[in-house]
């Protein structure tokens, strides 16, 4: 009988691996064998014989036996968080029980949330999660596969087993859901990046390296963490195609052979094109235009910019070696070509005395405030912010003090929507604190003539109160650049939201 075909899903990538950035955070239990090894990138070993001071050795995580029974508080089953290292849309798992043969659990089920907190430990505490995957049956030295129909972005996943024992491997395989918007603000980005969304859909050859190594994140560690294709003796040349992350126009390429020292290509020519359904193998009817042609050097990063030809927006590379060999890294920095956003659209509608109204909500000086509302338009995000920034600096003194002032003191009721969120954990504290807090502000408007200014986002009238009191003895020079500072952090957090207003408005 043949053997049945292996789920598709098992050709996307590990979100989870610990190659890619995963991380397991906490556990129930991790007695016997600790839950990092749940997503090491390599297949579980076996060590006949090897024992620790705890139990035999296993490759994998595996928690004691359970013996008392449920009281109904707590959980009866052990579990584990681990965060995803490529956030992204889950189409299946495989939950690997290799070696655990007479200590494997029952059952297992997965949970997820999307959770975009740089303190993630601390945002778990409330999450509220959602199963993807109900108590499923496994079987004990085996791959048990699961398909997953959640459409939803995820960052977190929670392994439940049922009730105790040992799982080698968790294998999350799924697509990388970037958050373009966040990265378009932050310049070039890396399109041919794996944890930005980028794939090798194919490639000629990877005898000796796999094709997805070339957009793995980091720098590789060794020969075999590259793409490598064996020999060539025949004519031709090898070749690999990556589907980029998001379109978009190139400005700069790294092709890096570090230690491919005796098997570097000869010369490598990197094209691109623009379509939705990509020729399967190198030697399609495409329109491919070439970015770069260029010899190769052993152990080398190279990096080109000048070099490469404008040829537009593209959707694909095709990189090819000649005649054959390895290749570490293949990064590809360009601006990614983002529908206009429309809450920017909105804003270079508005008449002059409109915008800038709209602009001092963002910041409070009135120069600042008109010279940004006669930038518009703006390209994009980035653009704004850059030019935000840009404005703030090049005013004087007297401009920053009137932004300043414009401000509520914390605790203050005056100030709108925006300073009441920003304020939001400050305003839950005891009594005595946010006495102290007032008491410690007016001190400090004393001392340097303006008001105490903070990016009070996310943060607890305890931790404003210890800031304000370590701010108070310093110089006032010193405290108006980093009441500045403060204003050009709450000015971005703010011109983010009033572009979110603008566009839920259009």
């Amino acid at each position: 009988m043949p053997e049945p075909e292996p789920p598709a899903f098992l050709d996307l990538p590990d979100l989870a691996c610990e190659d890619v950035g995963g991380a397991t955070l906490t556990t129930s239990d991790d007695f016997f064998a600790p839950k990092e090894q749940l997503i090491k990138p390599h297949p579980a070993e076996w060590r006949e014989h090897e024992y620790t001071d705890r139990g035999k050795w296993m490759d994998g995580w595996e928690s004691r036996r359970r013996r008392a029974p449920w009281t109904g508080v707590g959980p009866a089953h052990d579990w584990c968080v681990l965060r995803l290292g490529l956030p992204g849309v889950i189409r299946g798992v495989v939950v690997d029980t290799s070696y655990f043969r007479g200590n494997y659990p029952a059952e297992a089920s997965l949970e997820a949330i999307e959770l975009d907190a740089a303190l993630d430990l601390a945002a778990l505490e409330t999450a509220s999660w959602t199963e993807i995957l109900p108590p499923s049956p496994l079987a004990g030295h085996h791959a048990n596969t699961f398909a997953i129909t959640s459409p939803r972005r995820w960052t977190h996943l929670r392994l439940k087993m049922f009730p105790d024992g040992g799982i080698a491997r968790l294998r999350v395989h799924g697509e990388v859901a970037a958050d373009w918007r966040r990265l378009a603000g932050h310049g070039a980005v890396d399109l041919a990046a794996l944890e930005h969304g980028a794939w090798v859909e194919s490639a000629s050859d990877m005898f000796f390296g796999s094709r997805n190594n070339l957009i793995k994140p980091g720098p590789s560690r060794s020969m075999a963490d590259g793409w490598e294709t064996r020999r060539r003796r025949g004519p031709g040349h090898d070749w690999a195609i990556v589907r980029l992350a998001h379109r978009g126009q190139l400005e700069r390429l790294e092709l890096d052979t570090s230690h491919f020292k005796g098997n570097a290509p000869g010369r490598i020519v990197v094209e691109g094109t623009t379509t939705t359904a990509p020729a399967a193998t190198g030697d399609g009817a495409l329109d491919w235009r070439v970015l770069l042609d260029t010899p190769a050097q052993a152990h080398t990063r190279h990096r080109f910019e000048d070099e490469l030809r404008r040829i537009g927006v593209v959707t694909h590379l095709r990189v090819s070696v000649h005649p054959c060999g390895g290749i570490a890294r293949l990064r590809a920095w360009g601006q990614p070509a983002l529908a206009p956003s429309s809450g920017l659209a909105r804003l270079a509608a508005l008449p002059v005395a409109d915008a800038t109204a709209a602009l001092l909500r963002c910041c409070g000086s009135t120069a600042w405030a008109a010279q940004l509302a006669a930038q518009r338009p703006f390209e994009d995000t980035a653009a704004l912010l850059r030019a935000a920034d840009r404005s703030w600096w090049a005013l004087g003194e007297d401009a920053w003090r009137e932004a300043f002032a414009a401000h509520p003191r914390i605790g203050e009721s005056r100030g709108g929507a925006w300073s009441a969120g920003e304020q939001s954990a400050a305003q839950v504290a005891e009594a005595a604190i946010r006495t102290a807090l007032t008491a410690a502000q007016a001190e400090y408007e004393a001392r340097h003539g303006f008001i105490y200014l903070v990016c009070a986002s996310g943060r607890s009238a305890e931790d404003l109160l210890a800031d304000v009191r370590a701010r108070l003895p310093r110089p006032s020079p010193i405290e108006l650049r980093t009441a500045a500072e403060e204003q050009a952090q709450i000015t971005r957090l703010r011109l983010r939201k009033l572009l979110a207003e603008l566009e839920a408005s259009s």
